[in-house]
Parts: C-alpha cells; sequence; structure tokens
C-alpha cells in the first residue's frame, strides 16, 4: 500500500508538470510572436495558437484524482497506533493499528500515538540532587521534570524518592485519550500521578518504616494506587520500581550512629549466643562421654555374660557331640568286621564256584575231545572207505599217487584211453616223439567207464 501510495503521488504531479509544461510552453511561443511583432518583421510569420487553458485544467483535474486517493492512503507504522479525525464530527470510534488504513481524503485526518512501553523516571543517577544541579539553569527545568521526588514522613522530615514507572497507552481507548487526556501525557499526566501518589501515601508512615521496615509495602500501595489513576485514563502501569530513598542528612547521621550501636547490640548478643551454645555443647559433649562410658561398660559386661552362655551352651552340645563320636566310632568298628566276614565267606563261595567251574569246564573239554576223536575217526573211516572204492574203481590212482609222492618234478596228465582228442597224435603217431605211454584197460565189471588214464613222463 505504501508503494501504491508513493506510485499514485508520483503520477499526480507527473500530470501537474505536464500541465505547467503545456502552458509554459504556449506562453513562450506567445512571447516570441510578441517580440517579432514589436520588431516589424510579420512577413511569414506564423498566428500563435491561444494557450490551452482547457487543457491544462483538464490535466491538472486527472492529477487531482491519484493526489485524493494516494492522501486517503495511510500507513501506520510498527509500535505506533492511530485515531482518525473527522472535520466535520470529530474523532471517529475504533482505533487503526500497524499497517495500512483508508481514509476520507481533505475530511479526515489520522493522529498517531506511540503503544509501545514507555518509561518515567524521577531521581535518576545522572540527576541528583546537588547544588551544582541546582546552580545550572538547563538542569533545573530538567530536574524539575524528573527530578528526586520529596515528601514529608510522618516525622515532617523532608525524604527524597527515585522511582520508575513503566507504562504504555492502552491502544483499545486511544479516542478516549484524545477526547480528554493532554496531548503530552509523559510531561503532564504521568509525573504528577506519580508525586501525588507518593506525597499521599508517606505520610503515613515513619522515616525508619519508609527506609527500611515498610519498604517493599509501601511500593506495591503506590503501584496499586498509580496503576489504579492511570487506568481509568487509558494508561496501563506495567510496573512501579521504588529504586532509591535519601534520608535527611541530620536523620542519616543519627540513624547510622543508632544502626552502629544496633550493630554492636547484634553482635554482642550473638557473641552472647555463641558462648551459651558453646556451653551448652560442652554440657552435652560430657554427658554424651558419660553416656558413652556407661553404655560401653554395659555393653563389656553383656559381651561377658554372652561369652559364658555361649561357653556352658557349648559345653553343652559338646557331650553329646563326643557321645555321638564314639558310638559312630563304634557302629564303624562293627561295620567294618561285618565287612570282613562277608568278605571272606564271598571270597569262599566264589573259590568253591571257580572249582567247580573248572570242573565243569575240563569235563566239557573231555567231552570234547572225545567228541572229535569220533568224528574224526568216522571222517577217517568214510574217507578210506571212499578211497578204497576210487582205489577198486580206478587202479592206476594208486601209480599216480605214488608218482605225485616221489618226487615234485613229475608232471601227471589224464588222458583217455581211446585217444580221440587233438594231443593223441602228439602221444601215439607224431614221429621224433620220445614219449613213454602206459595203458590200461578198464575192469571187465564196471561197463559204465570208457575212459582209460595214460601217464608220461618227461
Amino acid at each position: 500500500m505504501l508503494a501504491l501510495k508513493y506510485l499514485l503521488m508520483t503520477i499526480s504531479f507527473g500530470l501537474f508538470a505536464v500541465a505547467l509544461a503545456l502552458t509554459a510552453f504556449d506562453f513562450s511561443l506567445l512571447f516570441q510572436y510578441r517580440r517579432l511583432l514589436a520588431k516589424g518583421s510579420t512577413e511569414n510569420l506564423p498566428i500563435p495558437r491561444p494557450v490551452r487553458w482547457a487543457w491544462a485544467a483538464k490535466l491538472c483535474a486527472v492529477a487531482l484524482l491519484p493526489m485524493l486517493i494516494a492522501q486517503g492512503i495511510v500507513v501506520i507504522p510498527s509500535g505506533m497506533a492511530g485515531v482518525r479525525v473527522s472535520q466535520v464530527s470529530g474523532p471517529q470510534p475504533g482505533t487503526l493499528y500497524p499497517g495500512a488504513h483508508f481514509v476520507k481524503p481533505l475530511l479526515e485526518d489520522v493522529v498517531l500515538y506511540d503503544t509501545r512501553q514507555q518509561i518515567f523516571t524521577a531521581g535518576g543517577e545522572e540527576e541528583e540532587n546537588t547544588e551544582e544541579q541546582a546552580a545550572t539553569p538547563a538542569k533545573s527545568v530538567k530536574a524539575k521534570r524528573n527530578g528526586i521526588l520529596t515528601v514529608q514522613a510522618r516525622e515532617g522530615l523532608p525524604i527524597g524518592i527515585a522511582t520508575t514507572v513503566r507504562y504504555r497507552l492502552d491502544a483499545n481507548r486511544l479516542v478516549f485519550i484524545h477526547n480528554n487526556l493532554p496531548r503530552n501525557i509523559e510531561d503532564e499526566l504521568v509525573p504528577s500521578v506519580v508525586a501525588s501518589t507518593f506525597r499521599d501515601l508517606i505520610p503515613n508512615y515513619t522515616v525508619r518504616e519508609v527506609f527500611a521496615v515498610k519498604r517493599e509495602e509501601i511500593r506495591r500501595l503506590a503501584s496499586d494506587e498509580i496503576t489504579k489513576k492511570l487506568g481509568e485514563d487509558g494508561i496501563v502501569v506495567n510496573e512501579v520500581m521504588l529504586r532509591d530513598i535519601q534520608l535527611p542528612p541530620e536523620y542519616s547521621q543519627g540513624l547510622q550512629g543508632l544502626l552502629l550501636k544496633e550493630q554492636e547490640a547484634e553482635r554482642m548478643g550473638v557473641e552472647t549466643e555463641i558462648q551459651a551454645k558453646q556451653v551448652k555443647i560442652a554440657e552435652l559433649q560430657a554427658e554424651a562421654s558419660k553416656v558413652q562410658e556407661v553404655k560401653r561398660a554395659e555393653g563389656d559386661a553383656g559381651v561377658r555374660v554372652l561369652q559364658a552362655k555361649a561357653e556352658a551352651d557349648a559345653m553343652q552340645y559338646t557331650l553329646p557331640l563326643k557321645q555321638k563320636q564314639i558310638e559312630e566310632s563304634r557302629l564303624e568298628a562293627e561295620a567294618r568286621k561285618e565287612a570282613t566276614i562277608k568278605n571272606a565267606e564271598a571270597a569262599a563261595e566264589a573259590k568253591v564256584i571257580d572249582s567247580k567251574a573248572e570242573t565243569e569246564r575240563r569235563k566239557l573239554l573231555a567231552d570234547a575231545e572225545a567228541n572229535r576223536i569220533r568224528v574224526v575217526a568216522a571222517a577217517d573211516s568214510e574217507r578210506l572207505k571212499s578211497e578204497a572204492v576210487a582205489l577198486r574203481q580206478n587202479p592206476l590212482l594208486i601209480n599216480k599217487i605214488m608218482a605225485e609222492r616221489l618226487s615234485d618234478k613229475i608232471q601227471i596228465m589224464m588222458v583217455p584211453m581211446d585217444g580221440k582228442f587233438f594231443l593223441g597224435d602228439l602221444l601215439h603217431g607224431t614221429p621224433g616223439g620220445g614219449a613213454m605211454t602206459s595203458q590200461s584197460a578198464p575192469a571187465p565189471d564196471d561197463p559204465a567207464d570208457d575212459s582209460a588214464t595214460n601217464t608220461a613222463s618227461r
């Protein structure tokens, strides 16, 4: 909105400048024409146009429109608030807060008020009430505004009070403030309210109460009263601080002496209390030592009694324990004796069982040997029978057996008697053959045997 306002103002001033330039240009042409006409040179002299007042008026009228619109735009900065004041009906209700607002141009105006926190200080450190400041006229005026407040206590003695008040204007009641309060509130209203409050409150207290005893109470009551009075006028009080209190010189000197005496009395009282506490501590320590000795003696006696009881109880438990140990030893000896007897009986029984087992083993071995002999004899008898049958059927086996037993250099071959095989020629008809052949005919009572055995040796 602020940029729009400046733009409208620029356009308005630009139109006014164009209107002024147009009029000035027409006037310059008319002035040149009259100057040439006065010189008498009228040949080929163009007649100038009249001054374009209508165009200038139109441009000015057009320029007034953006100017009026720009005058109607009001921008309220941060920390401020405004009141609309009409030229016809006076202040209008409602507060204008920070931002852009539109008012009636030429009919309404905006009065700005600072709504931030403000500080009123009476009796600053840089404005102490001294003779040098009183001698300076410029500083005396400043001290009149923010000097130390001088009030009277109940005794009639003057007291200087340095105070600070933090306050701000209530933005919702700016219309009331504009209609009823002076424009310069921080110089005319706040100092008078603060001064009157303290001057009405301090005479109810003595100098001692104001300075030390009831200082916080006075500050609280003054804060409540100032807040109430200024709150009725639309001023919000945030804090009232009572920074310093200046006592009269005579009272200050007397108070210092009194304070010294009180401090001395307090010191003596503190020392007396310390000594009394030390005596009490010594008595308590003696009583504690006595009690500790008594308790220690009682404890030693109790320990000895407990030791005697423990020994008696131990003897009571030791005798049965010894008896139990003797009984256990006797039982262990009997158990070892019985174990020895049982071991001897078991060994005898084991030896009897071993002898019986050995006799049974030998008997089994004899039976096994007799059985083996019988089996071997039966096997030999059977073998002899089979060999007799074989020899009876093949008498040449005797020759073979004897040949085998004579030497291991002799090789025996069994061949058919008829010689019908591929080696027959080698044995019978091959020239140069140096073989020796033995032939045996089969027995006449064995018609089933159709073969013969030939024995050849080299």
